[in-house]
């Protein structure tokens, strides 16, 4: 991996509650992320996760702080598409076919037919719905749907993919079969991946490194590495080393 391409300085994010009073939900965030890294951001709900993915993606605005991408702000990272983002839900149009889904973000972006025809056929083949691309959303299970988002927001290949709890809706099973997946495509291009999560296993099993953030406001409580041998398989969970690093990032949230 490469030098930084992500820089968050001394980041807090302040805003006004429904009686007015003033609710802090990030504090003072400093860390890096490097160039080709998956990067977990974990805690239990409400201590700011999405928050900050969303002013990594320009989504909102924080407060006070800063933050550099490859050397611009998030705005003009946006402004020059290269972000991908990829929801709790996958949000897919019921009326478009899965092809046509996929289609979408380059249809706005006017990129020409022929070149969108290739791009979804390469995407199809990445996340392995090659035999899917004319069904529509409702003939497809929970697990189908998040990789037609995820190949979605490959689509028009950035260099930074944001996921907002992608897999928190789905079954154990499922959920560890796609984070499988997951490592999968990203060893094909090593993007960056800010992936936000607050199951523990899930970030231990996909990360280079987490960030533990603590709730109420949302700060780094700690950064651990996970040196874990790729590619990772689910036989790894099953392993001592594995679940050591499960209790020492659960310690680290706690305090311990």
């Amino acid at each position: 991996m490469s030098s930084a391409g992500i820089q968050i300085r001394d980041l807090s994010m302040t805003y006004n509650g429904k009686s007015g009073e003033p609710i802090t939900a990030l504090q003072n965030i400093n860390f890096d992320i490097r160039e080709g890294e998956f990067i977990s951001l974990l805690g239990p709900s409400g201590c700011g996760k999405t928050t900050l993915l969303r002013i990594i993606a320009d989504l909102l605005k924080p407060s006070s702080g800063d933050i550099s991408i490859l050397g611009k702000t998030p705005r003009e990272i946006r402004l020059q598409q290269k972000y991908g983002i990829v929801f709790q839900s996958p949000v897919l149009y019921d009326w478009r076919t899965v092809r046509r889904n996929i289609c979408m973000p380059m249809e706005i972006m006017k990129i020409p037919k022929k070149e969108r025809t290739a791009r979804i056929t390469k995407m199809l083949e990445v996340v392995g719905l090659e035999d899917f691309g004319y069904k529509y959303p409702f003939e497809l299970s929970g697990g189908m749907q998040q990789r037609v988002g995820i190949a979605r927001a490959l689509a028009l290949d950035p260099d930074f993919l944001l996921m907002d709890e992608p897999f928190s809706a789905l079954d154990e099973f499922t959920r560890e079969k796609l984070n499988e997946d997951l490592l999968n495509i990203w060893s094909k291009d090593k993007k960056t991946v800010i992936f936000v999560t607050h199951n523990i296993p899930e970030a231990v099993f996909l990360s280079d490194r987490v960030v533990v953030l603590s709730p109420h406001p949302g700060r780094v409580s700690a950064i651990v590495d996970i040196d874990l041998p790729r590619p990772r398989k689910n036989a790894l969970r099953e392993e001592a080393i594995f679940y050591e690093y499960v209790a020492k990032i659960r310690k680290s949230f706690e305090g311990v």
